[in-house]
Parts: C-alpha cells; sequence; structure tokens
C-alpha cells in the first residue's frame, strides 16, 4: 500500500551543524481521509557502527565518551557506553566503520560482516545506521584509541557475560550497543 503524501511547507531552521526543517504536509489516509501534520526534522547524516568480539577470549570491545544530548535528558555524567560508531561522510558504509574502529579503538580490522540497517529514531530523525561486526584480536591493535581531536574516547574491553549485565542493569544504554550485543547473544559468538 503506498500513502499519498503531499508536502505543503519546507521550511529550514538550521543549518548550524546539521540541518533541522519544519514540514507541513497532507496524509492521505487509507479510508481516503486527508490530515495534516507539522513536523521537525533533523538531518544528521547517515552512520555506521561495528561490534568487535573475540571469541577466544570471549570479549567485547566498547567505547565511552561524553553525549550531551544524555547529559541534558538527565544523565548525570553525560558519559554513555557505546559501540563505537560515527556518520558517513563521503564514506562507504563499510570504509567509515573501519576508520572509525582505528579512531575510536586503535584497532586496525580484517574482515567485517554487515548484519543490518536500522532507523534508529524515525519519528524526527532521518539517520540510517549500518550494522557491523568482526573479530578483533590483540595483534590488530596499532595505538591506544580514544578519537580524533575533538573527541575524548575511553576503550573498554569488557567480558561478554558483564556486558550483557550492564545491558540488563541500565550501565548501557545505547540502542547501537544493545542491539549488537543481543546480536551477538543470539548468533552464538560469544558464550553469555
Amino acid at each position: 500500500m503506498s500513502l499519498k503524501i503531499n508536502i505543503i511547507k519546507d521550511k529550514l531552521l538550521s543549518d548550524n551543524y546539521f540541518i533541522l526543517r519544519n514540514f507541513t504536509y497532507e496524509l492521505t489516509r487509507s479510508n481516503g481521509a486527508v490530515v495534516r501534520h507539522k513536523r521537525e526534522v533533523y538531518d544528521r547524516g547517515n552512520g555506521a557502527t561495528i561490534l568487535l568480539y573475540n571469541r577466544d577470549k570471549n570479549t567485547v570491545l566498547l567505547i565511552r565518551q561524553f553525549r550531551i544530548a544524555t547529559y541534558v535528558n538527565g544523565n548525570a555524567s553525560g558519559e554513555l557506553i557505546e559501540t563505537c560508531a560515527g556518520l558517513l561522510d563521503n564514506d562507504t558504509p563499510e570504509d567509515c566503520i573501519r576508520k572509525e574502529a582505528v579512531e575510536e579503538t586503535g584497532y586496525q580490522v580484517g574482515p567485517v560482516e554487515k548484519l543490518f540497517e536500522a532507523y534508529m529514531s524515525p519519528g524526527g530523525v532521518t539517520e540510517i545506521v549500518h550494522f557491523f561486526a568482526a573479530e578483533y584480536s590483540d595483534a590488530m591493535r596499532t595505538h591506544e584509541g580514544g578519537g580524533v581531536e575533538d573527541e575524548e574516547i575511553t576503550v573498554l574491553e569488557l567480558p561478554f557475560p558483564e556486558a550483557l549485565a550492564m545491558v540488563k542493569d541500565g550501565r548501557i544504554r545505547d540502542g547501537k550497543a544493545i542491539m549488537l550485543l543481543q546480536h551477538a547473544q543470539i548468533a552464538g559468538w560469544l558464550k553469555a
């Protein structure tokens, strides 16, 4: 079924760091009724994320960094434990995630597996995130990680059962990390 959409207004509200637009549109519903909506849409570009895991050690590599949006929404420290991720900019999803893995974790990964794509907040954000996984080993580490010039990232190597417990008790609240950790558990890559 295809819905009929009629854009009435598309107003640029901000082009500061990302793009924020205000849309007014009419949606023709399946019963023929027309409803008018006004919505703001935030375009920050598309991204990619990766779960790095080690079968032999039964560990995962995650990162911790400050996120202003979580801070203003009640996360007292503003720090969030996440999977390595970044915006695509002009890169392919795979090129992006390889670059981010080196910058953020210090690991030069080998083969990566594309798992799926997901809209993370489709009610108001355009971003599609491409999800990957790859095995890592100590031999792949090229430096300490920590991100680029304006990032302050801590690399965390965690036993897989501990990472799952951190999801359960709320220490890990990043949607990307939760989805990838649960995918690893379902796929049986690591021992829970």
